[in-house]
């Protein structure tokens, strides 16, 4: 079987407006959690959020912009940079006149996912039409809210022809797309993908729903603390906002291309608890099935594992649960394995946490450094896993990192991730 290799990212982000910003702030222990500044967050109950740093209509032609929702216009600045970091030009050029790109669109395909989808839209429109009137009603609203709007953007962009799909798996989704994208090319359906995830829904409805459900941190008065996880003080995850994307093929395709490999996307695993519609099973024991699957999809061993990014969304049942289903995939080999919680600094992107965190995964891989989870105070006692504080370096050679995604619902997926074509 052919290795599936990564060439390209993209991410717009709360902590920077491209991937290398977004990975200099992870380094560096950035938060990028702050209060709300809207008029409606007032009336709130919670009113802070991870917001990302630079807009999308910054670098979007403002009548593209009108046509798609928040969630869609994140997505394509990722992955126009993801698109162009892989060296790759778009087959169309600023005139709409074709481009010569080397690839083959038939054998391209984009697998890209949200949680939620174009809420913005839905209820924007939905203003619109209790105020204004049916007929002043946007001809675009379908368009821009359904969940396969930033998916089907993209593939529109680079011009995909063997598939646009869009896994919808609450906070697992993007993770689930990257999987479904590797599927698409070990089936030998593709030899290029474009895969990820995007979410925006920082939003009264969705803060007052989530703050209700009691999932949401509600330390308004230290919102740069609020995500903490793993610390005995966390009382919910922090919503945040943002797209990452990055480019996949099979080694052969990438080669002959000459680009640049980042890694190599080795395996992944998916399970579902049948728990709750909310709560994760307290065994562990669904995503402990991700994460062997995934080790089994790579051909790796828990002695392999030198990191985790692991879910960690700072809420009290959620991150216990997942540090014991770690140790008891990894055994004794989680002594040493680091694991770090990004959403610390990053908040929670919902449907998009996972392609973010895939990136945080592979260049941890690359650069041999692990960013810490921050804002922990009190360390949670008893867990049996080895939790990143700060910054950590790992060790030469060829290494292999898992990244988790768990979502409402019962979704666990677990991806495998190895640095070993990038140092050949």
């Amino acid at each position: 079987m052919s290795d599936v290799v990564i060439t390209g990212f993209g991410a717009t982000t709360p902590l920077g407006g491209d991937a290398p910003s977004t990975w200099e702030g992870l380094l560096a222990g950035r938060n990028g959690v702050h209060t709300l500044t809207a008029d409606w967050a007032a009336d709130v109950p919670v009113r802070f959020a991870a917001c990302v740093v630079d807009e999308p209509t910054n670098h979007i032609a403002r009548p593209q912009a009108r046509r798609m929702d928040r969630s869609s216009q994140l997505a394509i600045v990722a992955a126009r940079e993801a698109w162009s970091d892989a060296g790759l030009l778009l087959p169309h050029d600023e005139d709409g006149e074709p481009v010569d790109n080397g690839i083959d669109p038939e054998r391209l395909v984009v697998c890209c996912a949200t949680g939620i989808g174009g809420l913005h839209s839905l209820l924007g429109q939905w203003d619109i039409q209790k105020d204004r009137g049916f007929r002043r009603v946007s001809p675009f609203t379908i368009p821009m809210l359904m969940a396969n709007a930033p998916a089907a953007n993209i593939g529109l962009m680079v011009n995909a022809k063997a598939g646009v799909h869009t896994p919808v798996s609450a906070c697992a989704s993007s993770s689930e797309a990257i999987s479904l994208g590797l599927d698409q090319i070990r089936l030998g359906r593709a030899e290029i993908a474009v895969v990820g995830g995007t979410e925006a829904v920082i939003h009264p409805l969705p803060l007052a729903a989530f703050a209700q459900m009691q999932a949401l941190s509600k330390r308004n008065d230290d919102p740069e603390h609020a995500s903490r996880p793993w610390d005995t003080g966390r009382d919910g995850f922090v919503l945040g906002e943002g797209a990452a994307v990055m480019i996949i093929e099979t080694i052969e395709h990438a080669q002959a291309r000459g680009a640049r490999i980042y890694g190599t996307l080795a395996g992944a695993g998916i399970s579902a608890d049948s728990h709750d519609i909310v709560q994760p099973d307290p065994t562990g024991a669904g995503q402990a099935s991700a994460m062997r699957k995934a080790l089994a999809s790579a051909a790796l061993e828990p002695r392999d594992v030198v990191h985790v990014n692991a879910h960690a969304t700072s809420t009290p049942q959620g991150d216990e649960a997942e540090a014991h289903s770690i140790r008891s995939t990894l055994g004794e080999a989680a002594d040493d394995a680091l694991v770090t919680g990004t959403k610390s600094m990053t908040g929670h992107l919902l449907g998009g946490a996972g392609a973010l965190e895939s990136y945080a995964t592979v260049m941890a891989l690359q650069e041999r450094k692990v960013p810490g989870t921050i804002n922990i105070e009190h360390l949670e006692a008893g867990l049996p896993v080895n939790i990143a504080q700060q910054t950590t370096e790992l060790p030469t050679g060829d290494l292999a990192a898992l990244n988790n995604s768990f979502g409402f619902g019962g979704h666990n997926v677990t991806l495998a991730f190895t640095n070993a074509n990038a140092t050949r």
